[in-house]
């Protein structure tokens, strides 16, 4: 018995092992290759995991496996640049009002954005995406612009629920006096209150 089964452990524990992670690794680029560029094509709405799956060359149920549905596919597919102004160069007292008026420019004009935070809002990977987005793009900018580096964190964050409110009350809950608000109004009421909680004094 020791003997028939000596050779047969190596094979199934040897070779197999790395070329299946290998083909896991190509399913799972192809499938988020796919569901960039569907996303990109149909918008988030309109995107199915079927056609993901089909433009993939695979089976929808090996999309669900690796990536559960839809929304957790969707936040390990996109990925967000928010774009962000230098804010060491903004002169202190426009802080507000150029954070303000940036982020409704990249609510606006970048449906992944809006799609993220739906997702985010509902989903666990779409909430550490949105997180990710916070940590690498808007904290680092706010460090170059916050009085005290040690409070960027902080202020940043409720810069954050300002920025993130108006998108959530105006972009997906479409809340109507809301939503009627010209860009310009929102600037003018927006505007202070991020411009207070990036450089005014800690209370």
């Amino acid at each position: 018995m020791h003997h028939s089964q000596a050779p047969r452990t190596p094979e199934p524990s040897g070779p197999p092992a790395p070329t299946a992670a290998r083909r896991s690794d190509a399913t799972r680029a192809a499938i988020l290759d796919a569901a960039r560029e569907r996303f990109a094509t149909d918008g988030y709405e309109r995107a199915t995991i079927r056609a993901i799956a089909k433009d993939a060359g695979i089976d929808p149920s090996m999309v669900m496996r690796y990536y559960g549905n839809k929304e957790g596919l969707f936040a390990a597919a996109v990925s967000v640049d928010l774009r962000m102004p230098d804010l060491g160069a903004v002169p202190r007292d426009d802080l507000g009002r150029v954070l303000v008026t940036h982020f409704l420019a990249q609510w606006e004009e970048n449906e992944q954005l809006t799609a993220l935070l739906r997702v985010g809002a509902a989903n666990r990977a779409g909430a550490e995406r949105m997180q990710g987005v916070f940590r690498d793009q808007l904290l680092p900018a706010a460090r170059t612009a916050c009085p005290d580096p040690e409070q960027a964190p902080a202020r940043a964050a409720l810069a954050t629920t300002q920025l993130l409110g108006l998108a959530l009350t105006r972009y997906v809950l479409h809340l109507p006096p809301v939503a009627a608000l010209t860009r310009d109004e929102i600037v003018a009421w927006l505007g202070p209150t991020v411009q207070r909680y990036m450089v005014a004094p800690h209370p």
